[in-house]
């Protein structure tokens, strides 16, 4: 994968951020690698493995949205945008820009209120091992909002004068054109000799 080139702060910060981020999975496949060892060698299962395995696949799930966001790989009607002028491109990124931060906005705002109170109250899971996932993952998901919304404004501004990209099919193939030539010519020469031969 090709990543997007990094423009500003705010895409050096979540670019750096998602490469810390990057290390939960396999942090997540040593631990199950771990319990696996521990039940079905030592028949010694843990209590912890499962819930951290949620807790930083929750994680995971979280970041890897904003660094989406910050690759511009979220989705767009290309077969649209590529045939409209620029200024009505611009009035897509506006208004596709306006509508993240009405949600993020909005999901911040109703949120907020319970975060809050479940990170005062330092609410845990009721498991065995009880760890305090909704009281960590429900104001993680509010900032990474908020941090989302700020990425998607660092976006508008910083691709705003960026010329058009035109998005090819063949782009998204990796095919060899020639290698499938040459192939076929070698197909063609085997039967032309088993015909004559």
């Amino acid at each position: 994968m090709v990543e997007h080139e990094r423009t500003g702060f705010v895409d050096a910060f979540t670019w750096r951020f998602s490469r810390l981020a990057m290390i939960l999975p396999a942090i997540i496949v040593t631990i199950m690698f771990y319990e696996v060892i521990m039940r079905y060698v030592f028949e010694r299962p843990t209590l912890w493995v499962n819930e951290a395995s949620l807790w930083m696949g929750g994680m995971i799930y979280l970041f890897s949205g904003l660094y989406a966001m910050q690759q511009r790989s979220h989705i767009r009607i290309f077969i649209l945008y590529d045939v409209v002028p620029l200024w009505l491109r611009r009035v897509f990124d506006v208004a596709s820009c306006v509508c993240i931060i009405v949600f993020c906005i909005a999901v911040i705002w109703g949120g907020s209120g319970e975060a809050y109170a479940k990170f005062m109250r330092w609410e845990k899971f009721g498991t065995a091992w009880d760890p305090p996932i909704p009281a960590t993952m429900k104001p993680l998901i509010l900032l990474t909002l908020l941090i989302t919304t700020i990425q998607a404004v660092s976006n508008l501004i910083m691709d705003w004068n960026r010329p058009p990209e035109h998005l090819d099919i063949t782009d998204e193939v990796d095919i060899n054109i020639e290698e499938i030539k040459r192939a076929q010519t070698l197909l063609d020469a085997e039967e032309a000799a088993k015909k004559s031969g």
